[in-house]
């Protein structure tokens, strides 16, 4: 059977690559993205629902189907602060998925961050890890949390720092294999191994996919 995928953060890095792959992914029927600005793309199993995130109870009974993949993101930069930055990377995500559960969407697929955890001092490692343990109190059947190191692609808005941090990890690599687990990697791999497990879910009902892992989904 064919399945229905869900997909918040579709404008994003890893979003925009992830509904690409479903598009063409003949294991989904339909392709269902929640945006708050038009992607200006049209394809036969695509459908664009444009939405306040401050006012998800407005699309809440369009948000049905089978998996829900949230990939959802941004830098204290882009957000403007503290405040905006947590609504995007923790209340957004947070209260679209508890929507999905009532709705009873089994699966759900979320791209984290390596080193995420809720005690963390670091504000943005400490909001991942706050919702990865929220949504595991959510009524999915099977949960899939993908913990990537810095993501590689071509994104809307250039993160020069971060890609020029990331390039220095890459080379320090080669020399010193034990630092192998902080490499950076294609974002496109990422969506690639999250497309893998929603087609075939993991046995555990909740599963987390470090770096290695992600790249043997792949």
């Amino acid at each position: 059977m064919t399945k229905t995928a869900i997909v918040i953060g579709a404008t994003g890095l890893v979003g925009s690559y992830l509904v690409k792959q479903l598009l063409n992914d003949d294991a989904f029927s339909e392709v269902k993205i929640f945006v708050r600005r038009s992607i200006n793309y049209s394809h036969p199993k695509l459908k664009e629902y444009i939405c306040n995130f401050d006012q998800l109870k407005e699309v809440e009974r369009d948000i049905t189907g089978d998996v829900l993949f949230s990939a959802m993101g941004t830098t204290l930069k882009q957000a403007g602060g503290k405040e905006q930055q947590y609504k995007v990377d923790y209340t957004y995500q947070y209260e679209f998925a508890k929507l999905a559960a009532q709705n009873e969407v089994k699966q759900y697929v979320l791209v984290s961050s390596m080193s995420a955890n809720s005690q963390s001092k670091a504000f943005y490692l400490r909001i991942k890890g706050q919702l990865e343990e929220a949504v595991r109190s959510l009524a999915f059947e099977n949960i899939t949390v993908f913990q990537p190191s810095g993501l590689l692609g071509k994104r809307q808005n250039r993160r020069r720092r971060e890609e020029i941090g990331i390039s220095m990890v890459n080379a320090v690599v080669k020399i010193i294999p034990g630092l192998k687990k902080y490499r950076g990697i294609e974002a496109s791999t990422v969506a690639l191994a999250m497309v893998s497990v929603a087609k075939q879910p993991l046995k555990n009902r909740v599963n987390t996919i470090s770096l290695d892992r992600i790249f043997d989904f792949a």
